[in-house]
């Protein structure tokens, strides 16, 4: 099984870079990457586009080579994707692949309609505590070809007078508790960019050539993917909740006094940020990492 989740970002500029745009929802002149991880937080797939392009816009491109692999693989895929991904030309690639989708749907007075029953203020004194109903209902919007599920999420807050609520398109058959539930997930993936931002430095784009920016996303993605592969795979237990960013400060940046010997190299470091034993077990699991050598005969 493989959930995939798409998200767009921001990477301001502050030259005059070819491609680079005003956007009003950030509010900043930038460009407007695409990014797809899946579940483990790998970076499938990510395009550099210029900065006033919707949110959605190419993402054929980037989801579908990705689709295809796991295709020859036989990987059961999910897909997640925010408002913004909510266009019929996605649900009808989905569905006509096979995968499985929740993409938050914006409210309209129809499904507000489809609900009203849970939008009525309740009765009584109002708990502390917030309170959630669920729905499940079959819409059709008028760019749809055909019906398709909606579940509805309605939260109650103290001290609000009216609910919070939230809309999700989706061909899983799960009840509606367990959908929202699942698409709620999708919010590691803005950690992930933000992991990215802040770790990698993705977002320092300031090459003049478009291309060359391409270029250097592509370079600061393989940056990323190495350092989350190193986190997923050899970091011990009690430490795999690291971030990125603290996996560079503690782990290669770290600073250390050489010592040259006729033998040997000594590297003495200090103890203070990651203690002799946790790292000689992620020394462990580096070389378990690698392929086992074959036997002569």
């Amino acid at each position: 099984m493989m959930v995939l989740d798409m998200d767009s970002s921001v990477s301001p500029t502050y030259g005059d870079q070819e491609g680079t745009a005003y956007n009003g929802h950030f509010g900043c002149t930038c460009y407007h990457p695409l990014f797809l991880f899946n579940h483990m937080g790998d970076l499938e797939r990510c395009s550099l586009r210029p900065g006033n392009v919707h949110s959605a816009d190419g993402w054929r491109d980037v989801l579908e080579p990705v689709v295809e692999r796991y295709k020859e693989r036989q990987v059961r895929l999910y897909f997640r994707g925010d408002a913004a991904f909510a266009s019929p030309d996605i649900y009808e690639y989905l569905e006509s692949e096979g995968i499985l989708y929740a993409i938050r749907l914006p409210a309209n007075k129809v499904l507000q309609e489809s609900i009203g029953h849970l939008l009525r203020h309740p009765v009584g004194r109002p708990p502390n505590h917030v309170r959630r109903h669920y729905a499940s209902f079959s819409y059709q919007a008028v760019s749809w070809t055909r019906k398709r599920r909606v579940v509805a999420k309605v939260e109650w807050h103290p001290g609000e007078l009216y609910p919070r609520v939230g809309f999700i398109v989706t061909n899983l058959s799960r009840p509606a508790e367990r959908v929202v539930a699942f698409y709620n997930h999708r919010g590691t993936a803005e950690q992930w960019i933000k992991e990215g931002k802040n770790a990698i430095k993705w977002s320092r784009l300031s090459c003049r050539k478009f291309r060359n920016n391409e270029v250097r996303l592509q370079l600061h993605a393989l940056a990323y993917n190495l350092a989350n592969f190193m986190r997923t795979l050899a970091l011990p237990k009690e430490i795999e909740h690291w971030s990125l960013t603290t996996l560079r400060e503690k782990l290669v940046k770290i600073g250390a006094k050489v010592v040259a010997q006729g033998r040997y190299v000594t590297f003495q470091m200090a103890e203070v940020a990651v203690p002799r034993d946790l790292f000689q077990g992620i020394l462990r699991l580096i070389v378990d990492l690698r392929r086992p050598s074959l036997a002569t005969a």
